[in-house]
This record gives C-alpha cells, sequence and structure tokens, in this order.
C-alpha cells in the first residue's frame, strides 16, 4: 500500500492563508491561466482508492461549488462530531482513530494507494512516517503569511527527488520519495 501527498504551495511555502482562503489559488477566481491544464490531478485521483483529510480541510472543500473528489471514498479525521451532509453520505466517513490505526485498518480492506490531505493530517502522518510520496507543485505566488505545509517534526525526513515538471504558467512540481 502507498500514502501520498499531492498538494500546492505558494512560492513561500504555505497551503492556504491564516484563515483557511485558497484565494491565491489559480482557477479559485476563474482566473486560471492553465490553459486546459491539470497538473496530473486526474491521472493521480484514479491511482487513489481513498482520501483521508482533516476537518478543517473537509470544511474548506464543502465550500466549493462542487465536490471535487466524486465517488472517491474520503475519511475525515477529526476528534470532534462531524455532520456529514445527506449528499455525501455514501462517500464520507469520519473517524478520529490515530494514523497508524487507520492505515492498518486500510491495509486489512486492501487499499493501494491512500491520498492525504490537509496541512495537520499531512503532519502527523509524515511524523508517523506513514506517507511514501510527496507531490507539491508551486504557485508562483508569495502570500507572506499562513498555514504552512510543514511544521515541526519529531526528527529529520529524507527525501530522494524522483522528478522535477514546469509548466508554461511557471507552476513547478516536484515528486519526492520519502526514505526511511
Amino acid at each position: 500500500m502507498k500514502t501520498s501527498v499531492y498538494i500546492a504551495t505558494s512560492l513561500d511555502g504555505f497551503i492556504a492563508r491564516e484563515n483557511g482562503e485558497l484565494d491565491w489559488l489559480p482557477g479559485i477566481d476563474d482566473n486560471s491561466d492553465g490553459k486546459g491544464e491539470d497538473f496530473g490531478y486526474h491521472e493521480f485521483m484514479n491511482s487513489i482508492d481513498v482520501l483521508i483529510m482533516g476537518r478543517l480541510t473537509f470544511e474548506t472543500v464543502r465550500s466549493f461549488e462542487q465536490w471535487p473528489y466524486g465517488d472517491k471514498r474520503v475519511i475525515v479525521l477529526s476528534s470532534q462530531p462531524l455532520q456529514i451532509p445527506n449528499d455525501l453520505s455514501d462517500k464520507v466517513e469520519s473517524t478520529s482513530c490515530p494514523p497508524a490505526e487507520l492505515i492498518q485498518k486500510l491495509s486489512e480492506e486492501n487499499c493501494q494507494h491512500i491520498y492525504i490531505d490537509g496541512g495537520k493530517t499531512i503532519q502527523s502522518f509524515l511524523n508517523a512516517d506513514l506517507i511514501q510520496e510527496l507531490i507539491i507543485t508551486r504557485i508562483p505566488v508569495l502570500i507572506g503569511s499562513g498555514i504552512p505545509l510543514f511544521g515541526p517534526l519529531d526528527k529529520d525526513r529524507k527525501l530522494r527527488h524522483i522528478l522535477t515538471r514546469t509548466f508554461e504558467n511557471g507552476f513547478v512540481q516536484s515528486k519526492y520519495e520519502l526514505i526511511n
């Protein structure tokens, strides 16, 4: 089983503004200059069995005009009760179990590829040595402050660079493998 992160950051390393806003991301306000490029997102999404995200990420995604994950199974990590809308009740579930326990459960269900999303969730899975791959797309914008992709770690995490792609609109996407 493989666990992956697929995420965009500002050039200064933030995944959202301090208030969680994503208005700096191209396409959020229909100002995309990606010329139809999806930066490998659909191929990546087609490769995963389940997506794990935190409650704050779930709340942000729920505010989007459309649910972006189709029929993919989504597990929301939350220590508080979570209200799941009826239209998502067959796709979304909530749990408060620790990352290692959740990964073990998904492994027993024969999941092959898991997408980890959301700042705190990514950090907790990194600290538990449960991420094998990072795909990070850097957007050429400086937002000055916000929610960082990476926070404190209990030890150094070594990475092996797999590839870097550049796009006409200035996006730079790098893929890394974590070395344990």
